[in-house]
């Protein structure tokens, strides 16, 4: 059995062919050749070309026919074409951005898009909410005119190492440079769908053991736990043994909390996966607390340089300096805020029996 990866050095890629290996096929990846990391074996054959360009691809894959594809990179279009009658089970990779609002949450009125998000959700279906989304969907649409049996993943953001965007850098960095406080918007509690890269590769592999169960279908894939973005924050202070100020602050007030949230506003991103769950069996290899160690380990192993292509995409300028003035200058309006006295303190709801609500009415309970 033969099976072609294209991608293969990215955050999920490596999985994905040890996987297949496992599986007994022979692997070859396809990729730029810019990159090659060790935990790709000896044994795998590498085609080394630019898988944007469609010339490119005919060239590389002149004659060659596959039992499986899994496409993780490129020109998705471009790679449905050139394997068009060519390979039996085609399984690809795509992006939440598709989803009306995912991009553009003032694409609702309120603000921000539905939540949970199932695979039957509003798509961006005209350029101007969002041309990104936009571009997304047409070439899923296109996808399935090439290769009806394919089975394609919508991507949520991708964590764990070679990860190019590492979001977790922007935590672990604060905490290698010893920072006394991180700020976060709106108390941390925004929820985003994010999946480790074990654990997307996990649910793709899922798709070559079971084809009949899932050919000619969509699928959101992520973590199935849902982490705020207090929790991740906590979670890397605690594993790398850190204490400090989490500073909460109206999104408004906190631009450097921005490339954190990766959006306009604190609204949600959550992807429903129930569906991926039901027909393939999904469970998390990883659950998202030690998937968090493991990737926030791993950047302190492998720092990122400064100023160095994933601090430009994730556009955050470090500058602690600007931090520090606005944590004053919030510390201060806190303070000079003072508190406001009510006749009749307000409670949180004679239904609300936990801390600070609804008092027991027996002191002890008595079966």
């Amino acid at each position: 059995m033969h099976a072609l990866v294209v991608g293969g050095t990215g955050p999920t890629g490596h999985f994905i062919v040890n996987g297949l290996l496992e599986r007994g096929y022979q692997v070859a990846i396809l990729h730029s050749g810019n990159h090659e990391i060790d935990e790709i074996p000896a044994q795998v054959e590498h085609i080394h070309t630019n898988a944007y360009d469609p010339d490119c691809l005919q060239q590389a894959l002149a004659g060659r026919e596959f039992d499986v594809c899994v496409a993780t990179y490129g020109r998705l279009r471009a790679v449905a074409a050139t394997l068009q009658g060519r390979v039996e089970r085609f399984i690809s990779a795509g992006g939440g951005p598709a989803y009306l609002g995912y991009m553009n949450p003032f694409a609702f009125d309120p603000a921000g898009v539905p939540v949970p998000i199932r695979e039957d959700a509003p798509k961006v279906l005209r350029e101007e909410d969002d041309s990104k989304g936009f571009r997304i969907r047409r070439t899923e649409k296109t996808l399935f005119e090439l290769q009806p049996q394919a089975t394609h993943f919508r991507y949520p953001y991708v964590y764990g190492p070679y990860q190019l965007a590492p979001r977790e850098w922007m935590v672990v960095r604060r905490i290698r440079d010893q920072r006394p406080h991180i700020i976060i918007p709106d108390g941390g509690l925004t929820l985003q769908s994010f999946g480790y890269a074990e654990n997307i590769a996990h649910a793709l592999l899922l798709a070559v053991d079971q084809p009949a169960a899932c050919e000619g279908k969509i699928y959101n894939v992520a973590d199935e736990q849902v982490l705020t973005v207090r929790q991740v924050v906590e979670i890397i202070a605690t594993e790398l043994k850190h204490d400090w100020d989490v500073i909460n602050m109206p999104y408004e007030l906190a631009p450097c909390a921005r490339p954190f949230m990766a959006q306009p506003l604190s609204t949600h991103r959550v992807q429903d996966i129930a569906a991926l769950r039901a027909d393939l069996g999904y469970r998390d290899k990883v659950a998202p607390a030690e998937a968090l160690a493991r990737t926030a380990h791993w950047l302190l192993a492998n720092q990122p340089d400064a100023g160095g292509i994933e601090e430009q995409v994730l556009q955050d300028p470090f500058d602690y300096a600007a931090e520090d003035e606005l944590v004053k200058r919030w510390r201060k309006l806190v303070d000079e805020f003072g508190s406001v006295e009510f006749e009749n303190a307000p409670g949180f709801g004679m239904a609300y029996s936990g801390p600070g609500g609804r008092a027991r009415s027996q002191v002890e309970f008595k079966e």
